[in-house]
């Protein structure tokens, strides 16, 4: 399919308005629209023309994620394009794991409620959350604070408890933990996304990037492409290095310029650690530990995380409210966007 000769998409009045374009012959299973069922059980159908951009929400690699309103029944989506050809491995692979997510079944995983395709893209219909933990971390270092660890502990148990779920319960992996992929609201939910599906649709990339420099990939995926290295280990690692991350405000490796570096730090240094003058606990800096063992082996599965004190003790905190710790976040950091749009408007 030839992408050049039809541009991008066109705006009209706000809206995207989508050229007709016929699917290639090998999505057999995907159109321009798909109908979802509302939890009055009633069901309703959602053409990608009836769906209107309000703004971007976040980009990436494989594509771009934009909220959306669908303009008949006012529901808002955030719906991410994946730019892809879809080959009929991963999309048998992409059906699998889009039927499972659309259950609804784990309260951990961002609500699915359908997919299509449209103008070579494959675009996948999700629940709106507020923010992602990679936005909402860098929200408290530019203001010098750091995450208090009753906030990290809930974030863990939560990413372990959906994790531990679809791997039990749907036989399915994510392959790319890290804080992009980790979305809170105010109500103080914290959910995963992107549970392996980019992955699927840009098989052919994915393969060609593996031996680059992904900074949350485990040292036994960077040594080589081995059956064991995509196991439920290789996702603690991921998590183990998100919460470095998140509770010291930077990521624990720097920026590789070669493969050969990443090999050299993730591979042959000892694993990363949180400095103790930060005041963390014991519990906290021992399941980092964990999670980073080298030998992924040796490296602790979802079971056996879920029953590490620093988890059992987050599941049982009802003192710490994660919904009014959200908001009153993004608050600030509305009120502190509103103050610096006051001072631009006015030439200070």
């Amino acid at each position: 399919m030839d992408m050049k000769k039809r541009g991008p998409p066109k705006f009209q009045n706000g809206g995207i308005v989508i050229p007709e374009t016929p699917p290639p012959p090998n999505v057999p299973n995907l159109d321009d629209k798909f109908v979802m069922t509302l939890d009055n059980g009633d069901q309703i159908e959602v053409d990608a023309r009836e769906l209107e951009r309000k703004r971007e929400l976040g980009r990436g690699a494989y594509g771009v994620v934009e909220e959306m309103i669908h303009r008949p029944t006012g529901m808002i989506f955030a719906v991410k394009r994946i730019h892809s050809s879809i080959n009929d491995e991963s999309q048998k692979l992409m059906s699998t794991e889009l039927k499972a997510m659309k259950s609804g079944s784990c309260e951990q995983m961002v609500r699915f409620f359908g997919a299509m395709f449209r103008e070579g893209d494959v675009w996948i219909c999700m629940e709106v959350m507020d923010v992602s933990l990679d936005k909402f971390y860098r929200m408290n270092v530019d203001h010098h604070r750091r995450l208090p660890e009753p906030f990290i502990a809930k974030v863990a148990l939560a990413v372990i408890d959906g994790l531990n779920f679809m791997k039990e319960q749907m036989g399915l992996m994510h392959r790319d933990v890290k804080p992009s992929n980790i979305l809170l609201n105010k109500q103080g939910a914290v959910k995963i996304c992107d549970f392996g599906i980019s992955g699927h649709l840009t098989n052919s990339i994915a393969k060609t990037i593996n031996a680059g420099c992904k900074p949350y990939m485990p040292p036994e995926r960077i040594e080589g492409e081995l059956k064991d290295a995509y196991g439920v280990q290789a996702d603690v690692w991921s998590l183990g290095i998100t919460l470095v991350e998140i509770s010291t405000g930077t990521h624990p490796y720097d920026r590789w310029k070669t493969p050969f570096e990443q090999l050299k730090q993730v591979v042959r240094e000892p694993s990363p650690q949180v400095d103790r003058r930060f005041g963390y606990s014991d519990e906290f800096h021992d399941f980092i530990a964990q999670c980073l063992i080298k030998n992924s082996n040796n490296r602790p599965k979802y079971a056996q995380l879920l029953e590490h004190p620093f988890l059992v003790k987050a599941k049982n905190n009802t003192s710490f409210d994660m919904g009014e710790f959200i908001t009153s976040v993004l608050r600030e950091e509305i009120k502190e966007e509103k103050f610096l749009q006051n001072l631009n408007m006015n030439g200070e």
